[in-house]
């Protein structure tokens, strides 16, 4: 097909009738009605109006009806069928392309007076439904003609497009990204005589590449023809990636819309402070924003997000940059996150300051590590003064210091409804949730089921506990774990079944059971190592806490308060534990269940 950018259709003989055949159509005239079948309805030519105004033109003038490499159009096909109607009146003639650009009167029309006349024409020929859902190789079209004439003069057809064309181009540093493109919009419609009836099914509508010139440069796009008046909101790169565009289009019969498609950051910002995160690439943007003097900012994550083999700096590198914003996982999925060497503070997040939160996200597959020997390691955070809700961790955490398996340390602020399966490992502190507790904090509704251990390598104490390492004067409400706390090396060593001490602390309606609680030559506990409150007057208070299989004969360890609160399970029977931790838990908004197949109890939350 032959690209052209004006289209002329001459009947061979229209020029010779022109000049010669005159004076005999009025001789044979008979007033102003005319024979009828003697005066055929000639078409001089046909062109293709375009409407400009807020969007740009489809281009030079072109018609129809498949689209050319630079996708600018084409002339019509040999074959192709249109319709042609006078003044609205119920006979319909056709007329053909021929392969010459002409176009023959298959089922011609013919005047029937002296008078002039408006003709009416479409394309396609007959009335129907277009299907508009896969235009990859060639785009959609719907075109509707008038012309005026009479019964002399030949009639030119100016037609204009129904349907509207919208051209999508990426720019050069997200081209590369892209190998097709998706519109969404209705992928049929209804017509008759070249006019859309109604749109319907929407869906995904496959776009064609198409290429045009623009100062010299070759510019790569991709198009389709679409269904005026639907709102268009969203495409689609490759099948998968889903795209808002930045407004909304409601596009005009006749008229062309432009969209320019950059890179996708993998984030977009509303300019108030607040980010929302579809990719890894996203996630480590907005975590540079943050560190660079933004650590108010809102974060949303609404895609799961892999970070495997990226680097991650931690959100909130130290005491003077501390993440003070809202971090909404969405119940989102991160994947691969890791960090290794010395950081102090590692995690997603390495501080959290007062007000600071991080809710609804499960981290998979971690790796946390720091041989700085001040380090504080979290899975999730490193050092907090903020609220942690929600958040699940597995993989490994390890520390010189500090680790825990969702926060290092927690300093005030609260950890609710978190869990881990996490490997923990510390030098000073290690626990399933948390390393270290301290300044009135709160940890309710979390469970642990990985291994924690303390690996002590300096003559100082050490602590480790399946749900904190040490806790100081923090609550510990509705809190389990079931895996092994074990120590080693030298100095004096705490371990215990849901901490290694608690000083000062409050432990309500928590548990230890199944994994093996180990440390020669230190002091242990089912549930506690040590039980703490020095000179204090208050503090230590454990209520309703439970342990069970986990090769201890003593709830506390070292027990300075003399209050008790331990009761060991020894038949395996754990009804009577959650009867008791239930009524200790009385209005505080979680209790314990046993289900059927599992005879440790398990957390819900009321």
């Amino acid at each position: 097909m032959k690209k052209r950018h004006s289209i002329h259709l001459l009947l061979a003989a229209a020029a010779l009738l022109l000049a010669t055949a005159a004076c005999t159509k009025d001789e044979l005239a008979d007033g102003d009605r005319l024979p009828e079948g003697e005066y055929p309805l000639e078409i001089a030519r046909i062109t293709l109006g375009v409407e400009g105004g807020e969007a740009q033109p489809w281009g030079a003038p072109q018609t129809r009806v498949s689209e050319s490499g630079d996708g600018t159009g084409s002339v019509f096909s040999a074959g192709d069928r249109f319709a042609v109607q006078i003044d609205g009146k119920n006979e319909i003639g056709t007329y053909t392309v021929q392969d010459d650009h002409t176009a023959e009167a298959e089922i011609p029309l013919y005047w029937y007076d002296r008078n002039g006349h408006t003709v009416t024409a479409w394309y396609p020929d007959t009335d129907g439904t277009i299907d508009l859902g896969d235009q990859s190789q060639s785009l959609a079209y719907l075109l509707g003609g008038t012309g005026t004439g009479d019964y002399q003069t030949p009639v030119t057809l100016n037609f204009t497009h129904q349907l509207a064309k919208v051209r999508v181009t990426p720019t050069d540093d997200a081209l590369g990204e892209v190998q097709s493109l998706q519109l969404y919009a209705h992928t049929q419609c209804t017509y008759e005589k070249g006019t859309v009836v109604q749109g319907s099914q929407e869906g995904w509508i496959e776009m064609k590449r198409c290429e045009y010139t623009e100062n010299g440069a070759t510019i790569t796009c991709w198009e389709a023809n679409v269904v005026p008046g639907y709102t268009i909101t969203k495409l689609q790169a490759n099948g998968t990636e889903e795209r808002n565009l930045s407004a909304a289009i409601t596009p005009e019969a006749g008229k062309f819309y432009n969209i320019t498609l950059d890179k996708d950051k993998g984030y977009t910002d509303d300019g108030q402070g607040n980010y929302t995160v579809t990719s890894a690439e996203g996630l480590k943007a907005v975590a540079d924003i943050a560190n660079n003097g933004n650590l108010g900012i809102n974060i949303t994550l609404t895609e799961n997000i892999n970070l495997t083999d990226m680097d991650w700096a931690p959100i909130g590198i130290d005491y003077n940059h501390q993440y003070t914003g809202t971090f909404n996982g969405g119940g989102h999925t991160i994947t691969g996150l890791t960090v290794t060497g010395s950081n102090e503070y590692a995690g997603l997040f390495g501080r959290i300051g007062s007000g600071g939160k991080v809710m609804n996200v499960k981290l998979e597959g971690v790796q946390i590590e720091s041989d700085n020997e001040m380090s504080a390691v979290g899975g999730v955070v490193g050092y907090s003064y903020g609220n942690i809700e929600n958040c699940s961790v597995s993989g490994s955490v390890s520390s010189n210091s500090t680790a825990g398996g969702v926060v290092g340390a927690q300093l005030s602020g609260s950890i609710t409804g978190c869990n881990t399966s996490a490997t923990v490992k510390g030098v000073t502190y290690a626990g399933g949730i948390a390393g270290y507790t301290n300044g009135g904090g709160s940890l309710t509704g979390c469970y642990a089921t990985g291994s924690i251990s303390v690996e002590n390598n300096t003559t100082n104490a050490a602590w480790a506990g399946g749900v904190v390492g040490s806790n100081g004067s923090s609550t510990l409400t509705a809190c389990y774990a079931t895996g092994s706390v074990t120590s080693s090396g030298s100095g004096t060593i705490y371990a215990g079944g849901v901490t290694g001490t608690n000083d000062f602390g409050t432990l309500t309606a928590c548990y230890h059971a199944n994994g093996t609680i180990s440390c020669p030559g230190g002091t242990t506990g089912g549930v506690a190592g040590r039980n703490y409150k020095g000179l204090m007057s208050y503090g230590g208070i454990i209520t309703a806490c439970y342990w069970g299989s986990n090769g201890q004969i003593q709830g506390i360890g070292e027990d300075q308060v003399g209050t008790g609160g331990t009761t060991m399970v020894t038949d395996g029977d754990w009804q009577t534990a959650v009867d008791a931790m239930n009524a200790a838990l009385s209005g505080k908004g979680w209790q314990y269940e046993l289900k059927d197949g599992n005879s440790l109890p398990t957390l819900k939350k009321l």
